[in-house]
């Protein structure tokens, strides 16, 4: 990865890393907290020897204090120098227990020695440094001393008496916070890469785009209410969402302007990732622009189309390519645009070797004739075979894939599918975007809403079309809506004829087209 693609990744998972670091600080401060204070005593030796009449005499004794004084540091942490300040002090500790309290130093090139004494207690610290510093030129003396009666040819002196700290040495809380800081931040940042490469699941057009050289043609956000309001172009037609379909549409509309697919099908990788409403709301925004369109309920095995528009489907697709009705009786008319619908039918036991025989060839090119668009709401790829096989009898397909539900190797494998049939694939459309997602369309909104009525007219309402948005175009009215204000509803209108909601009406092809 280049350091754009870290960028991105820090871009789209930073609330990873302050909270993170939060963590790291935390629990520093609860470890500080509960660290018990400890002090320090320090004191100084300087080693000598005691024969230095000449010159040369002083460098041999030189030379042999400064070897002498590396012993000397661990002679300090022996019993032989901490078992008698045990004793004097009578501390509750052994001498080898006593040793982990008392670290030495020698200054480069020096013979001093410094000893530093740490304990919980300032005062004990002070009363063992000085024990030690009475203690420690004994002992040399004695080891040092060659007969009993003979003076010791090294000599320990105190330079520096013992001093206690201030303060506590330990903890810090203000180094001890910084540095949880400061490693909270790169463990945040570690995190958040970590966890960009351990997700595999589709999130961002990005995600896309390194997975495969498919334009991305929408983007379309999440909304909680969507199963309750399907159909957010008709229902409220100023809202971002509606002009997130609005987009698709054109953007669709541009795709291979030299052989402009006509017949579209629309399906996804799994279950759930909104292919139907998409197909549904897309079909509504081309009607809206003035085309005539047709939308087919293709999933024969669990359809749900009808249901969002709120119509009947005792018959449909199926009765046609079995030749058990002829297609202009199924066709049902939707709302106040010239778009016309095609129900599932029956489900039979067949769908794939239905949807890809001749009849559903024959059918598609006579809708195409009689519509500008057709578009399919087919089945997901990766279950069923339907949507590959419907995928080599029109101009396209339109895949959709929901942020956050399909894998990169499930959207890889959909893909597969549709190019090992020669599909034609028209592109992407990532659904459920979260709202907060940051750049491009992701986060755009439309909120410009007609509060005035014009000039003669009447007033919209705050969700568009109001009363009579779902009124049919055709002669008759449609099976159980023509669609309403709200996506979704199960009313109907007639058009003035006096027809009653809910009866099905049979449409001639001049009028569906």
């Amino acid at each position: 990865m280049d350091l754009q693609s870290y960028a991105r990744i820090l871009r789209k998972r930073w609330r990873i890393i302050p909270a993170v670091a939060l963590l790291v600080v935390a629990l520093a401060t609860l470890l500080t907290v509960l660290t018990p204070k400890t002090y320090q005593s320090n004191i100084q030796f300087f080693v000598s020897t005691s024969d230095s009449s000449d010159s040369a005499q002083l460098a041999q004794g030189s030379t042999f204090t400064q070897q002498r004084v590396k012993s000397y540091t661990e002679l300090l942490k022996t019993p032989k120098v901490l078992g008698p300040v045990v004793q004097q002090l009578k501390l509750p500790l052994t001498p080898t227990q006593l040793a982990a309290h008392v670290s030495t130093n020698i200054p480069v090139d020096t013979v001093l020695i410094d000893v530093s004494i740490t304990d919980r207690s300032a005062a004990r610290a002070k009363a063992i440094a000085k024990s030690v510093s009475e203690q420690f030129p004994k002992t040399v003396q004695d080891l040092e001393r060659v007969k009993a009666d003979s003076p010791s040819p090294v000599k320990v002196t105190v330079v520096k008496d013992p001093q206690a700290s201030p303060g506590a040495v330990s903890p810090r809380p203000v180094r001890n916070i910084a540095l949880a800081l400061m490693l909270g931040l790169l463990l945040g940042v570690a995190v958040a890469i970590l966890r960009h490469i351990l997700d595999s699941r589709v999130r961002t057009k990005e995600d896309i785009e390194e997975l495969t050289d498919v334009t991305v043609i929408g983007g379309i956000p999440y909304d909680s209410e969507a199963s309750s309001q399907p159909l957010i172009v008709q229902a409220d037609p100023q809202s971002g969402r509606a002009e997130a379909f609005r987009s698709l549409r054109t953007n669709l509309q541009f795709v291979d302007v030299a052989n402009h697919p006509r017949t579209i099908v629309v399906t996804s990788s799994l279950a759930g990732e909104g292919k139907t409403t998409t197909t549904a709301n897309l079909a509504l925004a081309m009607a809206e622009s003035g085309a005539s369109v047709c939308l087919i309920e293709g999933d024969l095995r669990r359809p749900r189309l009808l249901d969002y528009l709120g119509m009947e489907g005792g018959v449909g697709l199926t009765d046609v390519l079995i030749e058990r009705a002829d297609l202009r009786d199924v066709l049902q008319p939707f709302g106040k645009h010239r778009l016309a619908v095609l129900g599932a039918g029956a489900i039979p036991p067949n769908p794939s070797e239905l949807l890809g025989s001749t009849a559903m060839r024959e059918t598609l090119a006579r809708l195409q004739s009689s519509f500008d668009y057709v578009l399919i709401d087919a089945p997901p790829l990766l279950p069923v075979t339907d949507a590959a096989v419907l995928s080599t009898l029109v101009g396209g397909a339109v895949l959709v894939s929901g942020s956050g539900i399909v894998t990169r190797d499930q959207l890889d494998t959909a893909l597969d599918s549709l190019a090992t049939v020669n599909g034609r694939v028209l592109g992407i459309v990532l659904n459920r975007i979260p709202r907060k997602s940051a750049g491009g369309y992701y986060d755009y909104r439309y909120e410009y809403r007609p509060t005035e009525p014009a000039k003669g007219g009447r007033k919209l309402g705050k969700r568009g079309g109001g009363k009579n948005s779902g009124k049919s175009s055709g002669g008759g009215s449609s099976s159980r809506g023509g669609g309403s204000s709200r996506g979704g509803s199960k009313t109907a209108e007639s058009d003035g004829d006096g027809a009653s909601r809910g009866r099905r009406t049979a449409v001639s092809s001049s009028s569906a087209s």
